[in-house]
């Protein structure tokens, strides 16, 4: 079974779905998309897999973001995939595709629902926050706010 997951190692999120791919039993594929693009054809199947706009891969909390004013809704789709091949730091990651699905997974959850493993053991973010408690099971974060 292949999962890949489109990386960005200076990002917690990244880190920990990345943490969470493994603790299923897994070792994905790591692309680091900042070092390593996807093609455009690449991407925009990706894209279409998410069934996301593209707007929604876009990362807003990068300078380039206001520098080019991606904003304005003056920029097509072809337009801000072209942007996102040249600067890569404005796609929003991690990206997961596996046998279940392609997502962005953000929060890092999101890539429990399509993981075809279970998780084997407990799991904390970086940040402590719990997601796998020691049977196994998702925690519910509801009931810890």
């Amino acid at each position: 079974m292949t999962i890949t997951i489109y990386h960005d190692p200076n990002c917690a999120t990244s880190r920990d779905v990345l943490a969470l791919i493994r603790n299923s039993g897994e070792e994905p594929e790591t692309i680091e998309y900042l070092k390593a693009p996807p093609s455009r054809e690449t991407l925009v199947g990706l894209l279409r897999r998410m069934d996301i706009p593209v707007r929604d891969l876009l990362r807003q909390e990068v300078p380039s973001y206001e520098e080019f004013g991606l904003d304005d809704a003056k920029w097509a789709d072809d337009a801000l995939i072209d942007l996102m091949l040249r600067h890569p730091v404005l796609m929003d990651r991690p990206i997961v595709v596996s046998p279940l699905g392609v997502r962005l997974c953000r929060p890092s959850e999101t890539v429990l629902n399509i993981l075809p493993a279970p998780q084997e053991g407990a799991f904390r973010k970086e940040n402590g926050a719990p997601v796998i408690d020691d049977q196994g099971r998702r925690v519910d974060r509801t009931a810890l706010d």
